[in-house]
């Protein structure tokens, strides 16, 4: 394998002078404060604050005359007058090419200009850079600038003053300013582009143009280089993109003659470095196992004997040295160096919240990063180990400089504890792990030490969800494809989630029975109810089923997620459907009303309906009578509402109360006649039929005529 490195790769200027004047703030002050991470790099932020550098997220962090650091991206105007009143000590490491595009904004806002920035606009650069102008429209793309245009009336006309995000790419300014130009006739572009951000896109693009493969180094909320990555992916198949030396994975580049390696302006040489020499040790190893394999064949034709192959995922160093040892032996394992690969020996010194020392027994002095320690999230590590511990690891990385060596437990725990997942795969076995990685195209799942790469389509979330959802979770999968000579394992989520819900689904079935209650989960809503998952079954809730009060959506009352308590209504295990409720018995507004009042009560009623024979009056939530047109006045009237409104509150008398079909009948004369006084009396008239009203429940289903009184 060729490998072929950029050269423009690694720090720009201004990321290498941030971090000089961070190390120099550092020395002479002994702790300061960095407004934002300093740079897009995790290994670097951990190194200044072992230094005495800590990150803070807001000024509002800061103690008054705290040494302050501005990273290169920059502030706002008016964080530095902030900053002045707290008395803070400012050490300015904003970018020198970022500085200029301060002042220009700064000169062409006070001229009465509008500002537009061509970037993202949560880029901390593009934030602080607002913060220069009296006001500025941020579009992040082509699109965007067409959607303003289309919206902002007389923008032909007004003075425009274009600048871009540094970091921007060149392809995507060109764009946006050709539309801006095109359409408006007084805008003054001004490209601010990063040239070394440009030449080093340009740089990649060529060089992922002559490769099998690309591999991108730095930090992934870096947009430097994120973009570095996506330039690349427009001339290669193959783009990998890593942080550091531990995440690099020699199997993913099978097949690939010529490798290409670039870096972010925010990646150290270090980093560039150890990955660099990774490669090489990885390529070296595989080339000795092909030469192994190749004699062994050759070996086995002929009948000659040969030695074991060595394993060439880790190099054995020897043991801690053991109290009997002669000095010699002593002096010459301390003075060994040892190398990238190795699996070393040692006891544990001490334990902190970043990291694990550990005395290998050599010049060099061990530790482990927690986060190379385990990947189970919210593990305490003292409760795993203790000082004194004797501990196996895999050295990832030796500085002979610092006399330090950085090691990993779950490297050399994926060794170990490969053969168990192979035997998973053979015997269709259920293992556990936790999601540690969102990549293109799924998820990666440790598992014992072991990455385990689930597709999109087997994580078992929908199309739609973020695979981010299942970051740090813990779950169970089924191992599916092993490729030893890669060490490559591919595993599904979605197999074991679906032989749990089938089993679920059978114990459901076996046992369900009318009336029977369970705590399910919302699972979707539909326009005539709710489908809930009661384990394994989705039953549905009709949206009658779901409110005693009359509802038209059954979002009104239920939100996808939710978990309720149903009960089974009706089931068909033929055609496996459940039909459920949801409302509880014991709100039952006809059982409320009912216990509250009987015929002759005298109740304080809203009308909330007016129809031609009469109106429909709510006694309580989820009880409305009727108010029959014969007995709303004493007298005769032509329509409800030459007497009545909807939303009038009146007292009503309650007539009668059918049980059986749930309806009330009410009268507002009653009440009346009965205030009257009592008069002679007078001759009989023929009877009216209006003493028995009409009895109707339901507002939305009104009586037969056959059902009305007669004239």
């Amino acid at each position: 394998m060729e490998m072929r490195f950029a050269r423009s790769a690694g720090f720009c200027f201004g990321v290498r002078r941030a971090v000089r004047l961070a190390e120099e703030a550092a020395s002479q002050y002994g702790r300061c404060a960095c407004l934002g991470p300093l740079i897009h790099n995790d290994d670097v932020v951990r190194r200044l604050e072992s230094l005495g550098v800590r990150t803070v997220r807001s000024l509002d962090e800061l103690s008054p005359g705290e040494p302050v650091i501005i990273r290169s991206h920059g502030i706002g105007r008016g964080e530095y007058g902030k900053l002045r009143a707290l008395g803070c000590p400012i050490i300015d490491a904003t970018c020198p090419d970022v500085a200029r595009i301060h002042r220009l904004v700064e000169i062409e806002s006070a001229a009465g200009r509008e500002i537009v920035i061509i970037g993202e606009r949560t880029h901390p650069e593009v934030v602080a850079l607002s913060g220069w102008c009296g006001g500025c429209e941020v579009l992040e793309s082509p699109q965007e600038v067409q959607a303003w245009l289309e919206n902002t009336p007389n923008h032909g006309n007004l003075p425009l003053s274009v600048v871009s995000q540094t970091t921007g790419e060149r392809k995507n300014f060109e764009n946006s300013v050709k539309l801006l130009k095109k359409q408006c006739t007084n805008a003054q572009i001004f490209d601010t582009i990063c040239s070394t951000t440009s030449n080093r896109q340009n740089e990649a693009r060529a060089l992922a143009s002559e490769v099998d493969a690309m591999i991108v180094i730095g930090g992934r909320h870096s947009a430097n280089t994120a973009k570095l990555a996506q330039v690349c992916r427009e001339c290669c198949d193959k783009v990998i993109l890593i942080e550091n030396a531990s995440e690099l994975d020699l199997a993913e580049l099978e097949g690939a003659e010529r490798v290409g390696i670039t870096a972010g302006a925010s990646t150290p040489e270090w980093i560039i470095k150890e990955v660099n020499r990774m490669m090489s040790d990885e390529i070296k190893a595989v080339e000795t196992v092909e030469e192994e394999t190749k004699a062994a064949a050759a070996a086995e034709t002929t009948g000659e004997a040969v030695e074991a192959p060595v394993e060439a995922e880790v190099k054995e160093a020897p043991e801690a040295p053991e109290a009997e040892a002669s000095f010699e032996e002593l002096l010459e394992r301390s003075i060994k160096t040892l190398h990238t690969g190795e699996k070393v020996r040692g006891v544990i010194t001490s334990i902190t919240p970043s990291e694990i020392s550990v005395d290998l027994g050599t010049k060099q002095s061990g530790y482990i990063p927690i986060s190379e320690f385990t990947d189970e999230a919210g593990v305490n590590v003292n409760d795993l180990i203790h000082v004194g511990d004797e501990i196996e690891a895999f050295v990832m990385r030796v500085n002979d400089v610092d006399g330090v060596v950085m090691l990993s437990k779950k490297r050399l725990d994926s060794v170990k504890n490969w053969d168990s997942i192979v035997e998973a795969r053979a015997n269709r076995a259920v293992v556990e792990g936790v999601v540690v990685e969102e990549n293109k195209g799924g998820i990666v799942v440790n598992c014992k030490g072991v990455r385990v790469f689930v597709p999109a389509s087997q994580s078992g979330l929908p199309k739609e969800a973020p695979m981010s959802e299942l970051l740090k979770k813990h779950v169970k999968l089924r191992i599916t494809e092993v490729n030893q000579p890669r060490k490559r394992v591919v595993g599904s989520i979605r197999a074991v989630a679906y032989e749990e819900r089938r089993a679920k689904a059978e114990a459901t079935w076996n046992e369900i029975e009318v009336g029977k209650r369970y705590h399910g989960v919302v699972k979707s809503l539909t326009s005539f109810g709710a489908f809930v998952d009661i384990g394994g079954v989705d039953g549905m809730v009709h949206v009658s089923e779901l409110s005693w009060k009359r509802i038209h959506q059954p979002s009104e009352v239920l939100k996808v997620g939710d978990e309720i308590d149903v009960y089974v209504i009706s089931f068909d295990k033929e055609n496996r459907k459940i039909s459920l409720g949801y409302k509880d018995p014991n709100e039952n507004p006809w059982v409320k009303f009912t216990s509250a009042y009987s015929e002759g009560s005298v109740a304080e009623v809203r009308i909330v309906k007016l129809m031609t024979f009469g109106a429909f009056a709510e006694i309580i939530p989820g009880v409305d009578g009727l108010i029959h047109i014969s007995q709303i006045a004493d007298r005769r009237i032509g329509k409800p509402d030459d007497v009545l409104s909807e939303g009038d509150v009146v007292k009503a008398k309650i007539i009668k109360i059918d049980n059986e079909n749930k309806k009330v009948s009410l009268s507002i004369r009653a009440l009346t006649e009965a205030a009257a006084p009592v008069a002679a009396p007078v001759a009989e008239e023929p009877a009216d039929d209006s003493d028995e009203p009409a009895v109707v429940y339901d507002t939305e289903n009104p009586p037969a005529p056959e059902d009305l009184p007669q004239e």
